[in-house]
């Protein structure tokens, strides 16, 4: 699946989740300072951490299903609702 949105791209942070991209940076390096990017003895995480948080924070803003979101960063609807689920 290809995606569509990535925190790489900065112009759709604030559309999608209405927070500036300083603010999202920091809520990002928050997250990580807090245990976001542990995984345990798992798999790794096929998203980036800022990727993650931009996914919970785009199903929390627009209110899509986790099979809308998983499409928009091209991961599986199970994958997203991990995503939510551990952050």
């Amino acid at each position: 699946m290809e995606r569509v949105i990535s925190a790489d791209r900065p112009e759709w942070v604030p559309v999608f989740t209405g927070l500036s991209v300083p603010v999202f940076r920091k809520l990002v390096r928050v997250v990580a300072r807090r245990g976001g990017e542990q995984t345990g003895s798992g798999r790794r995480w096929g998203l980036s951490l800022a990727d993650r948080v931009l996914l919970v924070a785009v199903y929390y803003r627009t209110n899509l299903t986790f099979r809308q979101v998983a499409l928009l960063f091209g991961i599986s609807k199970s994958a997203a609702g991990r995503v939510v689920d551990h952050l």
